[in-house]
């Protein structure tokens, strides 16, 4: 039951992921690689998952909301707004809207030589010199389908149709888990409101995605979820183990080495726009999620983006809305700790090319997808825009990794930030309001019936807590 790759890889995988958390692995590589048999690679996966984390390891990084909680820094759980909602909805809007026009142009570049790189140029390098072969250099629309630097090897990602998302062709907002997971959301919060815990999201994957639909982490929890639940129960909670709690530590741990990894950060924005104005629970709403796949630093990337989104909606000053992302995970997290040298960073590089190149340098020790280098281009991509929606969003896709990903988060805070009056017409009117997300019921949609929807949302729930002070 490997899933996402070969049990071997996995297990490989596993070595880093344990490493990362601070456990001793020394060793541990040549056992696995040694290993010959799916028994041998077994007996090394369980005694990695045996090792404890070393008495020296700085960090302290709980997975519980409780535990979370009660090691953040002080913060503004609920921001005050004067709204009205025309503007409400225009905020909507623009964080949709935003959230794929980033996506959309970090789409073609998905692929490993701009995101872990390739011919000795670190990822930013090649899409640059992509850019620039296609005399499209500063970026200043979507990603040129043809560039001359393909005479040095280099190519957009060759399958899933990435083609449409070429600055020739888009013409809408393409199928992609970015934009998926923010339907999915926004599919959540209609059917239960805040009522949901991670087994609901569990039965939701089930029965919205099929398997080509997910990766890495959420292939493993997706696999070992159907190990303990059942289709003979409906969506709602029939069903439901009084264990729960214990199944889905195994179901978001068990040959998931990328617990990690940027996945669930990729999620937060269907529940984050549900909370607009309220970053506390929207991090507790991405907590929720997140903790069906992710363990520590992948549930606090979510958490640290629902925040900052949420927060968005009503506060313009970038650098607080970091510092109450920051406020909503443990303040002594390795992602907080990467976060704050981010900004850092930010604030000391005086042009874009420099910053990619030191965000790059500071964290590249992570694999491509990991939640926290990725976290941190994003961070110093919101901190270098300001005001500016391309600038922020070029910058977020020039730096490599997940190219996509980032866009998106980064499109989307822009986006819920200025609303959708204040973003660039050539970004936004390229995807003709069109949205499609190969999820029934959204494909195709229009882009502001979603975030109509998400407003509707977002009212029904201010309802519900009014309800119960």
């Amino acid at each position: 039951m490997a899933g996402w790759d070969t049990l071997k890889n996995i297990v490989m995988q596993e070595v880093i992921q344990r490493g990362e958390e601070g456990c001793s692995v020394e060793g541990f590589l040549d056992k696995a690689a040694a290993a010959e048999t799916d028994g041998e690679l077994m007996d090394v996966y369980a005694q990695l998952a045996a090792l404890p984390i070393r008495d020296d390891f700085p960090f302290y990084e709980p997975s519980k909301l409780e535990e979370i909680r009660a090691v953040r820094p002080e913060g503004p759980r609920k921001l005050p707004d004067s709204l009205t909602d025309r503007q409400w909805r225009d905020k909507f809007l623009g964080a949709w809207l935003g959230r794929c026009a980033g996506c959309a142009l970090g789409l073609p570049l998905e692929h490993t030589p701009f995101m872990a790189g390739a011919a000795g140029n670190p990822g930013w390098k090649n899409i640059q010199l992509w850019f620039e072969g296609a005399d499209a250099w500063p970026i200043r629309d979507y990603t040129p389908g043809r560039s001359r630097a393909e005479q040095i090897g280099l190519e957009l990602r060759p399958r899933a149709n990435r083609h449409l998302s070429h600055r020739e062709n888009i013409r809408f907002m393409q199928s992609d888990d970015d934009i998926r997971y923010t339907v999915i959301g926004l599919m959540m919060l209609e059917e239960k409101g805040i009522h949901f815990d991670s087994w609901d999201i569990g039965k939701l994957w089930h029965r919205t995605l099929t398997f080509r639909q997910v990766c890495t982490a959420e292939t493993q929890s997706y696999l070992n979820f159907a190990q303990v639940s059942w289709h003979t129960m409906d969506h709602r909670n029939e069903g439901k183990p009084h264990d729960w709690e214990e199944k889905q530590d195994w179901v978001r741990t068990y040959l998931n080495p990328y617990r990690e990894w940027i996945g669930a950060m990729i999620r937060a924005d269907g529940f984050a726009y549900g909370a607009a104005g309220h970053p506390e629970l929207a991090a507790e709403l991405a907590w929720r999620d997140a903790s069906f796949s992710h363990v520590k630093n992948g549930i606090y990337g979510e958490m640290f983006a629902a925040a900052m989104i949420a927060a968005a909606f009503v506060e313009s000053d970038m650098e607080k809305i970091v510092e109450i992302g920051l406020s909503e995970i443990p303040s002594n997290c390795r992602l907080a700790h990467d976060v704050k040298k981010a900004v850092e960073i930010a604030k000391q590089s005086e042009n874009q090319l420099e910053l990619v190149s030191r965000i790059w340098e500071a964290f590249n020790q992570y694999n491509p997808v990991h939640t926290n280098n990725n976290a941190a281009l994003v961070t110093a991509s919101l901190i270098f825009g300001g005001d500016d929606f391309e600038k922020a969003v070029t910058t977020a896709v020039l730096g490599g990794w997940d190219t996509d990903c980032n866009g998106a988060t980064v499109g989307s805070i822009m986006g819920a930030r200025l609303g959708a009056e204040r973003l660039p017409k050539h970004w936004t009117d390229r995807l003709n309001d069109t949205l499609y997300a190969e999820v029934s019921g959204f494909h195709p949609i229009a882009i502001s019936e979603c975030a109509e929807r998400s407003f509707k949302v977002f009212r029904r729930i201010q309802s519900q807590l009014a309800s119960v002070r």
